[in-house]
């Protein structure tokens, strides 16, 4: 079924025959005015034919490769046609698989270099310089100090009861 607009030219061109012709005319609104703007048309075509010549065309071989294969490609049966016009997805099920493993074994590599290095030493550094420093009696009596630690955990609490201040020689650094 041609459209409206496709009727038109082709009337206007006089490629309408017989009762296609006869209907497209019982479907104008006002003959007059379309038979005027017929006649318009065929002389701008008719000028436009005697004043722009064609134009001689370079490179014709590429011109009918361009056209053959346009053709060929609107001839092409249906589930050819829209195989080529969908869009390819380059990766695949197995590159996905393949590049997901790779990139977790990298990560198990950097992690495990990263992860060797030197066991952690049971006592900070920090811990064995205040457990050195031993509080005076004499600066204040009544002064406990008492550590708990939870190795699970890695923590070690120390608890100083009863000291006023600690020395400047014994803060931690």
């Amino acid at each position: 079924m041609k459209t409206f607009e496709e009727k038109w030219t082709a009337w206007i061109d006089g490629e309408l025959r017989g009762e296609e012709l006869a209907e497209f005319e019982a479907s104008l609104p006002d003959r007059a005015v379309a038979e005027a703007e017929k006649l318009e048309a065929q002389k701008l075509g008719a000028l436009l034919r005697e004043r722009l010549p064609a134009r001689a065309m370079g490179n014709e071989d590429f011109f009918n490769h361009q056209l053959r294969e346009r053709i060929a490609r609107e001839d092409a049966p249906e589930p050819a046609r829209s195989r080529a016009a969908r869009p390819r997805f380059t990766w695949t099920i197995g590159r996905l698989v393949w590049s997901g493993a790779t990139a977790l074994a990298l990560f198990m590599v950097c992690a495990f270099f990263v992860m060797r290095s030197k066991e952690p030493s049971d006592q900070s550094q920090y811990l064995s310089q205040i457990l050195n420093a031993r509080v005076d009696p004499g600066v204040s009596p009544y002064a406990t100090v008492s550590m708990f630690q939870a190795k699970e955990d890695k923590v070690t609490v120390l608890w100083v009861d009863g000291l006023q201040s600690l020395p400047a020689e014994y803060a931690a650094k």
